[in-house]
């Protein structure tokens, strides 16, 4: 079977139910396909969202009407329209026909189908059996069934043949599930049972989603508003005009969804109610933030320089993981709480980055509607000059060179500290005329490790971030 390198950039399936927060998340995700290598768009169920089944007399779930077309498609399309612009500011961004021949129809019929092979579950398949450079990473932004069906098919294809082992090897070793908390039980009854070593994240994170508004900073609260939005998201290009915000007349389910009332504007939680709506997220400012839960799961592979992907417990734009002290293949989001029945926390620390977030969402929509380079902000990149990981010995003092650059010769800021959440020791960092220098403490012990993150920020419009990350180990 063929090798992987656990450092090389990895591929990306994702399988999606059509909410409107996805639709939002698949928007987003078209702006950094330049730089996330997507093996499959795949429609899946959940238990939240499913199409039904006539024949088993199982009735569509806040499902679209058959025919209307779905959130992939509509976002796709977007893209389409601002392709020839985005591709001025980086040739990298795939063809609009070549994304479309990555959409399937995963399981969809019923909460965790994996009753038959789909065309979206032997895509994922062959995603998974195929070559790939480094790891293989399958999203779940609804259920995990379209992926535990493919994962099925290969079973059922290999488990009797003298390659099994082999082929069950490859999957465990290079796959990754990533998903915003378990939305069928798929992964419990089917996937964990028949690989039980292979890596699940939970990427739930509360500052991607629709109680955003409780952890955001207040610095960064703005980027929330109905003003921010219009002005740099809702306004800005085929892409914006399509993302979902409150009080926007929109609607993604077929008929009377009690659970979806966000298009409606100017309505109280009270007057709502009364008119037959659950109401379980507060009613916000018409035009506003909604939520993106589901970016979570690709903006682990934002190259921004945080290396957000490749351990969990680094952190970053899709928030930060800690093992499950019940099952040592499994990684739960930092803080996460279920918002129902506990206090809301920002499961993750994504909002810590939430101002640059949205910064560089809003770059990037202005990139769809501006045709020369030189007439949009692009991000600094900061480059290290040697390696970014270290063995150290307490009471070792360490440092790293690195350079700071900025595409449109814009100034570039430059602020080093220690990241303390993904620290388990003490140091002290300080900034040096070549890059930075790290203390480790006297009375760090054997495994510790220290985090150093460098941010570079730029002086444009808006400003842009981007980052470094220095990791030690002391042995």
């Amino acid at each position: 079977m063929s090798e992987f390198d656990a450092q090389a950039p990895p591929r990306v399936i994702v399988t999606t139910d059509p909410e409107l927060d996805d639709l939002n998340s698949m928007l987003r995700l078209l702006l950094y396909s330049n730089e996330i290598d997507i093996a499959a768009l795949v429609y899946s169920s959940s238990r939240f969202h499913f199409a039904g089944d006539e024949a088993r007399g199982i009735a569509p779930h806040r499902w679209p009407a058959p025919g209307q077309k779905l959130h992939i498609d509509i976002a796709i399309d977007a893209y389409e329209k601002s392709h020839a612009n985005l591709v001025r500011h980086d040739p990298r961004y795939p063809d609009p026909d070549a994304l479309r021949g990555l959409v399937r129809v995963g399981n969809i019929r019923t909460e965790g189908d994996v009753q038959e092979p789909t065309d979206g579950s032997e895509l994922v398949r062959e995603a998974l059996l195929g070559k790939a450079p480094g790891r293989v990473f399958a999203q779940a932004w609804g259920g995990t069934n379209t992926i535990a069906r493919a994962l099925m098919s290969i079973e059922e294809a290999y488990r009797d043949t003298a390659e099994w082992r082999d082929v069950h090897e490859l999957i465990t070793r290079r796959t990754v599930i990533t998903s915003f908390a378990e939305q069928d039980s798929t992964f419990r009854e089917y996937i964990r049972p028949h690989w039980p070593e292979l890596e699940f994240r939970d990427v739930a994170t509360t500052a991607w989603g629709y109680f955003a508004w409780d952890v955001v900073p207040d610095e960064a609260s703005a980027y929330l508003s109905a003003e921010w939005m219009r002005e740099n998201v809702t306004r800005v290009g085929p892409m914006g005009a399509e993302y979902r915000v409150w009080g926007d007349g929109k609607q993604l389910a077929a008929g009377f969804d009690d659970e979806d009332y966000f298009g409606l504007a100017d309505a109280s939680d009270d007057q709502l109610s009364a008119r037959g709506y659950r109401v379980w997220a507060p009613v916000r400012p018409a035009g506003s933030w909604i939520s993106e839960g589901d970016s979570s799961n690709f903006a682990l592979h934002i190259d921004n320089g945080l290396r957000n992907a490749e351990h969990p417990t680094f952190g970053g734009w899709g928030g930060r993981q800690e093992p499950d002290p019940d099952d040592p293949h499994r990684w739960r989001s930092v803080g996460w709480s279920k918002m129902f029945d506990a206090p809301i926390t920002d499961a993750g620390e994504v909002g810590q980055w939430y101002g640059a977030i949205q910064r560089d969402f809003a770059a990037r929509l202005r990139w769809t509607v501006t045709s020369d380079f030189e007439d949009a902000n692009h991000a600094p990149r900061v480059s290290s000059l040697g390696p970014t990981d270290r063995s150290v010995r307490p009471g070792d003092s360490v440092e790293f060179a690195f350079t700071a650059a900025d595409p449109d010769d814009d100034s570039v800021r430059v602020i080093v500290r220690l990241d303390a959440q993904a620290s388990t020791c003490r140091a002290d960092v300080a900034a040096t005329d070549a890059g930075c220098r790290v203390d480790v403490s006297s009375d760090a012990r054997r495994g510790d490790t220290v985090s150093v993150i460098v941010e570079a920020i730029d002086d444009g419009d808006p400003p842009l971030t981007g980052y470094a990350r220095f990791a030690l180990t002391v042995t």
